[in-house]
């Protein structure tokens, strides 16, 4: 069969646009490679043209949905740490433990009458309190009881004055549930006023107690409003 000449010029043709139509997009392809410029692209994926080079064209998609994912993840942390915050102010607010007391000088007939000395070691009551947030001290028997497990700070202050000739001396000492903590002593002839303050930091669980005790044969005289005691939480337990 001999084919025709319009099929011949056809084919031709055919062969000869195959041919010029691989040669453009050759060259658009290494014009897209070679582009220095910025590239506008909108949030369309233009199937990666040129044998899916990596343009912005092509990573778009996949930026936009990174953006998406980071969104999500923050709007989660920021949930999460709203609700931390919320729980971490219920605890605050409703943990408000702080006291201070100090000895009563009224409770003496006159100013130079003393607290001792005692034939046995005695609890000492700071009777006059300014401040018992919680309601953990007991002024009548002197004794800090802890409503919440936490670490708490304690402070006491020792004053004591003697006429001159007269022994002072005396020794009080911080207890918890019955065992010595910290001391403050003193035992001079020669010197008629002292005082001393200590601060501790001690690990509560909830009912334990704390109270000051003034050792055997010690006395504390004159200006007893000067010996205080005092505490607080400095954080709770979880």
């Amino acid at each position: 069969m001999v084919a025709s000449p319009a099929l011949i010029l056809l084919g031709a043709l055919c062969l000869h646009v195959c041919v010029a139509t691989q040669s453009i997009n050759q060259m658009l392809k290494e014009i897209a490679v070679n582009l220095k410029e910025t590239v506008t692209c909108d949030k369309w994926d233009c199937n990666c043209a040129f044998n899916r080079q990596r343009g912005c064209c092509c990573a778009a998609n996949d930026m936009f949905q990174i953006e998406d994912d980071t969104f999500k993840r923050m709007t989660s942390l920021w949930d999460d740490i709203s609700v931390l915050k919320s729980n971490v102010g219920a605890l605050n607010n409703g943990i408000k433990v702080a006291f201070k007391a100090n000895m009563d000088p009224t409770l003496f007939i006159d100013s130079i009458s003393c607290f001792g000395p005692f034939n046995t070691n005695s609890t000492i009551s700071y009777t006059t309190v300014t401040l018992n947030d919680g309601n953990g001290y007991n002024p009548s028997i002197g004794y800090f009881t802890a409503p919440q497990a936490g670490v708490y700070v304690f402070s006491y202050t020792v004053y004591s004055y003697v006429e001159v000739n007269q022994r002072l001396y005396h020794k009080v000492q911080m207890m918890k549930n019955g065992e010595v903590m910290t001391s403050i002593w003193e035992d001079n002839r020669e010197d008629g006023e002292d005082s001393g303050t200590q601060t501790l930091t001690v690990d509560m669980q909830r009912g334990d107690q704390v109270y000051m005790e003034l050792e055997i044969e010690g006395k504390l005289c004159k200006h007893l409003q000067f010996n205080t005691f005092s505490g607080y939480i400095l954080y709770a337990s979880v």
